[in-house]
């Protein structure tokens, strides 16, 4: 093993620099899409002719960028623009936005890029599929992309027992939609963070969207996705219980993320490497193995290794909901930066949801991959508080039309929100009722009703 070097062991300041405030409010999307067989729907393998490595050398032929790279096998392409093509374990393909300051343009941005590379991956035979997992893919099938940190991380959740039960399936098979949103200052951290860990539940109910296993939806789930994430490690996903305090601080999760583990870490010869089954606390005091000491670099992906409701950095990144069809992907930047972006939609929706509990939240999570909008939070049924949620979203876009912020037409982006509310019937259960239905049960008419 290559050591990191000696160095200086972290100091505070060194721990509180990953959540430094940005200087704007800006939005990012990123979305997870399958590659997948038109036929079939079976994802496409790492290798081959037709395979996911073939499509991003593709990307990396025609569009230029610099190249990423795990053992030396690609898995991502930084491109010029500054968003990103990347690859995940099951070999699932994320495309992550630049930043920028309005839900319209991140909203342009994603469509012009994931119809561009849907153009690019139909000359490969194959075709892009959003929403919230791989339907038709079983996962004993799965043949995972060689990354190396993929195989410490199945390793370590394999040795979890159950509260890990699920990791292959969210790593192999899940997709989703999320938002990435800035905070300012301390107060703003605060005011923004707890409003969107207290919404988390209600959204994730309303967004619910992966019906369908193993080109089956006998479970009777509406989410298997959420219902996977319920088993991969719940220390380090879900809520963030420090977030539910009214005037959480970067300080309070610092100190929450100290107690977990360390899952892999990186050495400077760009080898990735097993951390000790000790918190990240004992790892500053003790040090590795082999003598050296945790650096900075290690800390910004302890960070990256926790995957709560908001993942906090210098950026909150929305990750609770399934991704939706592609049609209505807009539909999620919208909600949420509506409701983060707007004092006073902000502070109405902590006022409507903040008194909620974590075992609340808790419990409603293991609710909702079954029930969606029947959840209820905190003994609330979540259909109303989604209405408004919904009504309070609209109204914070509305105000950045006002302000010149956003042109009128993103209003509209949340308009099939308010027809799943008024009807009660979320995107999976139009997929499941389409499903016995027009599709009829077939694949290749599954994926030609959702791909992009």
């Amino acid at each position: 093993m290559t050591g990191t070097g000696a160095g200086a062991e972290l100091g505070r300041a060194e721990l509180l620099a990953p959540f430094r405030p940005g200087r704007s409010e800006q939005i990012g999307i990123e979305v997870e899409c399958g590659l997948v067989d038109p036929a079939t729907g079976l994802a496409a393998r790492y290798s081959g002719e037709r395979g996911v490595l073939a499509v991003l050398e593709a990307v990396l032929e025609r569009w230029g960028g610099e190249r990423q790279e795990d053992a030396r096998r690609l898995t991502g392409v930084l491109l010029p623009d500054g968003s990103q093509i990347t690859l995940e374990h099951g070999g699932q393909i994320e495309y992550s936005s630049a930043p920028v300051p309005s839900v319209a343009r991140a909203v342009d941005d994603m469509r012009a890029a994931l119809e561009r590379l849907a153009e690019l991956v139909g000359r490969f035979g194959l075709a892009l599929l959003p929403g919230a997992n791989l339907p038709f893919d079983r996962l004993a099938d799965v043949r995972w992309v060689p990354m190396t940190r993929g195989a410490i991380m199945r390793d370590y959740f394999a040795g979890l027992g159950e509260p890990g039960g699920r990791a292959r399936y969210v790593m192999a098979l899940s997709l989703s939609t999320q938002v990435t949103l800035d905070h300012l200052s301390p107060e703003d951290l605060a005011r923004k963070l707890r409003m969107q860990m207290a919404a988390a539940p209600v959204v994730s109910a309303l967004l619910v969207n992966s019906p369908i296993q193993e080109g089956s939806s006998s479970s009777g789930l509406l989410s298997h996705r959420c219902w996977a994430w319920l088993r991969m490690d719940p220390r380090r996903g879900g809520v963030l219980p420090p977030a539910l305090r009214p005037g959480v601080t970067a300080e309070e999760i610092t100190d929450w993320a100290l107690g977990l583990p360390l899952i892999h870490y990186r050495t400077p010869d760009g080898r990735y490497h097993r951390a000790p089954d000790r918190p990240f606390a004992e790892l500053l005091r003790h040090g590795y193995p082999d003598g050296s000491r945790p650096t900075p670099a290690h800390w910004a992906a302890h960070l990256n290794q926790i995957w709560t409701n908001t993942r906090v950095r210098g950026t909150l990144e929305l990750r609770a909901s399934d991704g939706p069809p592609y049609p209505f992907i807009p539909a999620v930047p919208a909600l949420w930066a509506g409701l983060t972006y707007h004092p006073g939609s902000r502070d109405a929706a902590w006022e409507l949801l903040g008194r909620h509990t974590l075992y609340d939240h808790r419990a409603a999570l293991a609710e909702l991959p079954a029930l969606g909008l029947a959840t209820r939070l905190g003994g609330e049924p979540v259909r109303p508080l989604a209405a408004e949620l919904l009504r309070l979203a609209r109204a914070g876009l509305a105000a950045r039309v006002a302000a010149g912020l956003e042109p009128p037409h993103v209003l509209g982006y949340l308009d099939p929100l308010d027809e799943i509310v008024a009807t009660g019937r979320t995107f999976a259960e139009q997929c499941r009722e389409r499903w016995h239905g027009d599709l009829r049960h077939d694949p290749a008419r599954y994926v030609a009703a959702y791909r992009v």
